[in-house]
């Protein structure tokens, strides 16, 4: 298969280019494949990939592109590899306008596995903008094919927890007034929720120079995972920070869906893969959802649906290709 894309959108090499470069020449890497315009201000790529090989590989973005990037881009390829593929990533593993490693973990990983998809990360040290330097560990294990997903019910929310963080010269106080804002925050949309945040103080040795976040996930009894999440930056109050984040997962929980905003285009390609029809209910359908649905498509040539339920709830449908790994016996 040769796959050609022509970037006539700000789809790549544009903001976060580091990223991009370093997930497709990573992708060239454990797929033996030819990678043709990889390097920046490319309005063209051709990429022939081969099969894709079980091994260890490293990618460094040398600057604070998002590591969650790389990640995003190579996981669906590695799932169909003819055994584990283990990777040591480094560059930004917490910035702006990219989910933060904590979100890949907590909220994309138990949602992931219910297509079958089972994989080990591990965060090592954290990287902040602009001098990244974060190592994040994975290993992907290979799977047959992908498994249908339906998430139709959200149920009760259970439980509200989170971590607040900093690392370097930031004091540990921060972090608590975080927290602080989060909770007051949710808890004045949900008085009865419990919501337990975490502030914590990073080891030297487990961040590269200074940075704050704060990641809120809320639990339902189905099985669902909602979350909120803020990146400190200078000059912004941790008040702020934090009642960001609050209101992310509250306007999350307000629209009725299973998933939320930031986790519904992920999904996207895990479905168009699927061995089945795979359907789930989301809030507003948003622009990154719209333009994965596109992409996938093109590549896949998969069938979607988006049913309105109301303003705010949507059910998006999509009835997945099959893809079978050849590979494993």
């Amino acid at each position: 298969m040769v796959v050609v894309w022509p970037f006539d959108i700000p789809l790549l090499f544009r903001d976060g280019r580091a990223q991009h470069l370093t997930g497709l020449c990573l992708l060239k890497d454990i797929c033996r494949g030819h990678l043709d315009g990889g390097q920046v201000g490319s309005k063209e790529i051709t990429f022939y990939p081969d099969v894709v090989r079980s091994g260890d590989y490293m990618a460094d973005a040398k600057t604070a592109g998002s590591v969650c990037l790389v990640i995003q881009l190579v996981l669906p390829c590695a799932l169909f590899g003819d055994g584990p593929i283990s990777l040591r990533l480094l560059g930004g593993t917490d910035a702006a306008m990219a989910p933060p490693i904590d979100f890949f973990k907590l909220v994309f990983e138990p949602v992931a596995s219910k297509f079958g998809v089972h994989f080990d990360c591990q965060l090592k040290r954290r990287g902040f903008y602009p001098k990244g330097g974060g190592e994040v560990s994975l290993t992907i294990n290979p799977i047959k094919s992908l498994e249908p997903v339906i998430l139709l019910e959200r149920g009760n929310v259970l439980r509200v927890t989170g971590c607040a963080y900093v690392a370097g010269v930031l004091p540990f106080k921060v972090a608590r007034i975080m927290a602080q804002a989060a909770r007051e925050t949710i808890q004045h949309s949900y008085r009865q929720l419990p919501v337990n945040i975490e502030a914590i103080k990073e080891e030297q040795h487990r961040a590269m120079a200074t940075g704050s976040g704060i990641l809120i996930i809320a639990e339902t009894s189905t099985g669902c995972f909602l979350s909120g999440s803020a990146i400190g930056s200078r000059g912004v109050p941790a008040e702020e920070v934090g009642a960001k984040a609050g209101q992310m997962l509250v306007d999350n929980l307000n629209h009725g869906g299973c998933v939320d905003d930031y986790l519904q285009d992920q999904l996207v390609i895990l479905m168009a893969l699927a061995k089945g029809t795979s359907k789930v209910k989301c809030g507003p359908i948003t622009l990154h959802t719209e333009t994965a649905l596109q992409v996938a498509k093109t590549l896949t040539k998969m069938e979607y649906k988006i049913t309105e339920v109301s303003k705010m709830e949507h059910i998006l449908e999509i009835v997945g290709i099959g893809l079978d790994n050849k590979t494993l016996s």
